[in-house]
């Protein structure tokens, strides 16, 4: 495996660049436009899950809440587009913008709150959103939904075809990649890391931690925003049961069971995630069953993950630190 691993850090960028070949290609070599859907399922995912891991990886926050930061970006895509017409590529950062700020009212007040504590309000916070949108009919439309959601213009191509729209969810998730990426190595996700090793020592070293804890939680609300607002023209009609703490509950295995606190792992949990939705779609809701059994194993066995690394800290690793030198001590020939 770290010879594998050596071989893929050499020639890194060949490796991207042949995925990426590979992915543009899928939607053309796949016939069927059933499984051409589930390939927009598992991008879509992919970057809804590596929007949570942003929180709860690379931070340490324990955020229950996406599926609501997921269903302002879907109603601000719907209620712009449907009534005001405002172009799609328009909406994007809008609608990321608005889930952002939903992030940080619901950041502020929770900045002392950790673990459990957290998780809870943040899933209140996500179904207060769900339910304001099924009652607020006038704006939302209430039980009923917004439907007709106009598709987007990609180059003239005919996006209401699942074979098109995938190249949507494709700039999105390669976009936010990109951008994580960058982040991670700025000053701004090393401050991330270290709150989620150590907050008190992170205070300490002079890391304003309530200012980067807020925007961590504003970084994965965008980002799910802006997944939202794909989401609304490709289902083509949303309402409120959409954005259930199913959903929530969802995306959060897609990250344990893929590894928190690495950029592949959400990818790998949305496709073994969505494949298993799919597959065990037969089974109703005792699927979910099996997914908590996945989610119990996958803690007990690789609690970081598949894609987690073995001495991890989210895997209960310890920090080696190098042996202090003695002073004074001489070598003897």
């Amino acid at each position: 495996m770290s010879k594998l691993l050596a071989v893929f850090r050499r020639h890194r960028a060949i490796f991207l660049l042949a995925a990426l070949v590979a992915l543009c290609a899928l939607p053309f070599v796949v016939s069927k436009a059933l499984y051409v859907r589930y390939a927009c399922n598992i991008l879509m995912f992919a970057t809804l899950a590596g929007s949570l891991n942003a929180i709860n990886g690379y931070s340490g926050q324990m955020c229950l809440g996406q599926a609501g930061f997921f269903a302002i970006g879907a109603y601000a895509c719907a209620i712009f587009s449907t009534r005001f017409g405002t172009n799609f590529w328009l909406l994007l950062p809008i609608a990321g913008i608005v889930a952002a700020l939903v992030g940080l009212l619901v950041a502020l007040p929770t900045l002392k709150l950790q673990g459990i504590y957290l998780s809870i309000v943040t899933l209140g916070a996500s179904e207060i959103i769900r339910i304001i949108a099924q009652t607020w009919t006038p704006v939302s439309g209430g039980a009923l939904g917004i439907k007709n959601i106009p598709y987007p213009w990609l180059f003239g191509l005919d996006t209401f075809r699942p074979k098109y729209y995938y190249f949507i969810f494709l700039i999105i998730g390669v976009l936010f990649l990109l951008v994580t990426t960058r982040v991670l190595k700025s000053r701004v996700g090393r401050a991330w890391i270290s709150i989620r090793e150590d907050q008190i020592a992170a205070k300490s070293l002079g890391v304003q931690t309530g200012f980067y804890k807020s925007l961590n939680f504003m970084y994965g609300a965008f980002w799910a925003g802006v997944v939202g607002c794909a989401y609304a023209p490709f289902v083509n009609y949303i309402e409120a049961s959409q954005f259930t703490t199913d959903t929530g509950f969802n995306v959060l295995a897609m990250i344990v069971i893929g590894g928190q606190g690495t950029l592949v792992g959400p990818i790998l949990g949305s496709a073994i995630v969505t494949v298993l939705t799919e597959s065990l779609r037969f089974l109703e809701n005792w699927r979910y069953v099996i997914y908590a059994v996945i989610i119990i194993v996958m803690m007990w066995l690789r609690p970081q993950g598949i894609a987690g690394a073995s001495h991890s800290v989210l895997a209960g690793g310890k920090i080696k630190r190098k042996p202090a030198r003695r002073e004074g001590a001489k070598c003897h020939g």
